[in-house]
């Protein structure tokens, strides 16, 4: 199973020219089968494609259907566990603790890879890799 950060999301909604090749390896990602997603990853992607200083944002109710079918992936709730191994990984590794999260949930899941550009691909927490499929 691969852990599917924010932007894979957000680059498949994309409309900006310069996104065109980010926007169509995304969507070749979200066809797969093997991915899993957290309710972190499902908050973050709502919040930034509604923003308004986005061009092109999403009205709330595109982006809650959106959101509704990435639950056809398997979601990592957010739990007082979860939570705590990310202020732990966050320590440890000297990340954000947004990105520690992230890693956490990939770990909680069984994932071995990540699939993000806002961590250095190739780079490995403790048997979660980062792959940067954008670069």
């Amino acid at each position: 199973m691969r852990f599917v950060d924010t932007n894979v999301l957000l680059y498949s909604i994309s409309t900006d020219p310069s996104e065109t090749t980010k926007r169509d390896i995304a969507d070749a990602i979200l066809v797969a089968r093997d991915l899993v997603l957290s309710a972190q990853v499902l908050q973050e992607f709502y919040v930034q494609a509604t923003r308004v200083t986005r061009s092109n944002h999403l009205e709330g109710e595109a982006a809650a259907r959106l959101v509704d079918s990435y639950t056809r992936y398997p979601i990592v709730p957010l739990t007082s566990d979860l939570v705590s191994a990310a202020m732990a990984a966050q320590r440890r590794y000297r990340i954000s603790y947004w990105d520690a999260a992230i890693i956490e949930a990939a770990r909680a899941a069984g994932c071995s890879t990540l699939l993000s550009e806002d961590l250095a691909s190739g780079r490995d927490y403790d048997g979660v890799r980062v792959t940067n499929l954008f670069v």
